[in-house]
This record gives structure tokens, sequence and C-alpha cells, in this order.
């Protein structure tokens, strides 16, 4: 089964407007914007996408990714942010933004989204026509519940054959965002929609639903808890760690991986955090030649830089460095963002968290995490 292409849109930036920041937690708020009637074309979504937020922080710019939480509706984005240790954005996110604030966001990206997904805002009948009798399934942890709320929400309301069932792990019970939301899906679908909670730093009356998600923890829940032979579609969102158990346990189990969509935060990899990597640092060709030559093309306009080949350049740093409007997001190879096909030449690609086998197949490459291996490279971003 191939999973459907959304339409590729250019990834821009538009000027918006907080219509309301929302406390969720006592370290996670839900952002609003308002997207005016002339962009809202551009912010068109399928539930599961993200958006790229922009701004100025101490002096430098600051671009993180995330998560649309809320079914498609005209006029609206929301997404909600996590405060981490240290995270300059988020904190920030979570302690100074406020209605009326302004921030650049990006349309949608990504395919995190199901099969039977919407094509557009005002399309949202087409998953009752696509989805049949389907049984879905997420695992999420912390944040990760975020497109989760909105597939989730989507699936439900338009396919009444459609059951959902989430296990979403946090240390606490104070911790779970959208519990309201999630409390009101329990009342609204309570035989189509099910989550089981597990806190690991709290005792539950069920010692399953206590403590971290591990490999034991895990085999227990899909044998005694999820119908796992039963499940049309698998959706996972979280730490690395968690993503890449469940990855490896469902494939161990005979699970289609094409079945199996995932998000993470980040690879894990020390420092490796949303918006990390090397994005526009200086590099300098050398004078004595020993270059490698890579060329690219985004919007219709071709562009040339040389970078030295003991420099080891991603090809995403290389072109920020000749046009500081080419896309990317996490620079991490999570998103996708900076996704271009390769035209000419030999490369490498260090991580890919965020393309299909197809797409890889068919020579997409993720900018941030490709590098040359010859003297030259030619790659499309319009392609």
């Amino acid at each position: 089964m191939t999973t459907p292409t959304l339409p590729k849109q250019k990834a821009k930036f538009n000027a918006l407007t907080v219509s309301e920041v929302r406390r969720l937690t006592d370290d996670a708020v839900e952002i609003s914007f308002e997207v005016p009637e002339e962009l809202q074309a551009d912010y068109d979504y399928v539930p599961g996408q993200y958006v790229a937020l922009r701004t100025q922080l101490d002096g430098a710019e600051v671009r993180r990714s995330y998560s649309i939480c809320d079914i498609p509706r005209p006029g609206t984005i929301r997404v909600a942010v996590k405060k981490n240790l240290g995270g300059l954005f988020s904190t920030w996110a979570n302690e100074e933004l406020k209605a009326g604030d302004t921030l650049e966001v990006m349309n949608p990206q990504g395919a995190f989204t199901s099969k039977t997904h919407v094509t557009s805002l005002n399309d949202a009948e087409a998953i009752a026509q696509q989805a049949g009798n389907n049984h879905l399934v997420a695992i999420a942890a912390g944040s990760g519940i975020t497109p989760i709320m909105a597939i989730a929400q989507t699936v439900l309301a338009e396919n009444p054959k459609a059951t959902f069932e989430i296990v979403y792990a946090n240390k606490g019970g104070a911790d779970v965002m959208f519990a309201e939301e999630i409390g009101d899906l329990k009342d609204k679908y309570p035989q189509r929609f099910a989550v089981h909670h597990v806190l690991s730093r709290e005792q539950r009356v069920n010692p399953l639903f206590s403590g971290r998600i591990d490999d034991e923890k895990l085999n227990l829940l899909l044998d005694q808890v999820l119908r796992t032979d039963q499940v049309k579609e698998w959706f996972l969102c979280g730490p690395f760690e968690l993503v890449q158990l469940c990855r490896d346990e469902l494939e161990g189990r005979g699970v289609d991986s094409s079945n199996v969509r995932f998000e993470l935060f980040t690879t894990g990899k020390p420092g490796d955090g949303p918006g990390q990597g090397n994005t526009g640092r200086p590099v300098i060709a050398d004078p004595e030649g020993d270059n490698i030559t890579i060329s690219f093309t985004l919007d219709g306009l071709s562009g040339t830089i040389e970078s030295p080949s003991s420099a080891r350049e991603s090809v995403l740093n290389a072109a920020l460095r000749a046009r500081p409007d080419v896309p990317f997001a996490c620079a991490g190879g999570v998103c996708g963002t900076c996704r271009a096909k390769v035209v000419e030449g030999e490369y490498e690609m260090e991580e890919n968290y965020a393309l299909e086998p197809d797409e890889v197949e068919a020579g997409y490459v993720l900018t941030c995490q490709t590098r040359p291996k010859g003297d030259t490279l030619v790659v499309d971003y319009d392609a």
C-alpha cells in the first residue's frame, strides 16, 4: 500500500499574529495564530503536519518546528509548545509570548499523516469516503501527543466506522497535555476512542501503566491491551528511543512498515535538539582549489557555490551561504523541510527520519544531512 503524496507546497514564511496563548500544563502552552483570508490557501493543512516558527531572540534568528494540534479550521493555526530545560525558544514562548505578538510562521509541511487523510480544509468528508472500517493506534510521549490530537479528532469526527486508541506516556498526571480535550473525546466517542495513560513517576492501580515504557512493558501492552493484528495504521511520536523501540518491535511482529507512521522530537544525539546543526556557519573556499562544487535550483533560479573538501559541509549549509531563503526548519534530519532531489553526483546522507523509502530510492535527500562524495553535486529543491 502506498502512502498518498501530499501536494508539495513551497516552504515560505508569513508574519502571523498570535490570537491566544492558552496554558495546557505548568510547562506547556497552546499558541493560536490568526490566518488572514488572503493567506488561508497557503495554510491549508492535513492533520499531522507541522509549521516552523521563526523570530529573533537575543539578537539571533531562532526557528523551531511544532506540530499543528487542532482539526483543520480556516483562519486558525494552533500549535503546542512544551518548555524544555534550557530551551531558548520554548522558554520564551511559555513565559513571555502573548496575544497580539507577531511571529513568522512557515506554511504547513510534513508527511506524518494518515493514509486516509483529508486533503484540504474544505474537504474533510473525504475521510469518510476513504477510510472504511479502520482501527488506528498511536503511541506518544509528552508533547508527541500534539499531532495525534489533530489526527484523532479529525478521523473520529469524519469516519463513523473508525476507532482510535492511544498509549500516552508522561511523568505524571500533571504533565498530560490536552487532558480536557482527551476527556471530551472519551465522552463523545465512548465506543470508538480509548486512551491508556502510562505514568513513569506515579503508581497506578494497574502496574502495567506505571513506569517507563521499556521493551518488556511495550510487549505487554501489545499483547494485552492493543489489538496488534487488527490495527490498520500506527502513529508513533516522541523521543528517539521510544519511537525506535516501537518501530523495531512492530517490525519484529510482522507489521508492514508502510502502515507505521513516525515522527521524532530529535534524533537523540547530544546537541541535536531542534534547530541545531551547521546551518549557514562560515565556510571559506580553499584558495588552493581543493573544493567541491555544489549547485542547486530553488524557485527556478540556479546557484553554485564552492565548498572546501576539508569542511565536509552539508548541502544545506553551502546553499544557505548563497541564498538565505533556502528552506529548512530542524536541521537535524527530522522534519523534512530541506528535502531536495539529487540531479547529478554522488553523495552520502548521514541520517534520515523524514523521507519515505520510495523517496530515497527516487533520489530525494535531506540536504541538512547530505554531503557530496565527489567533485560536484547538483540538487533541485523544486523537484
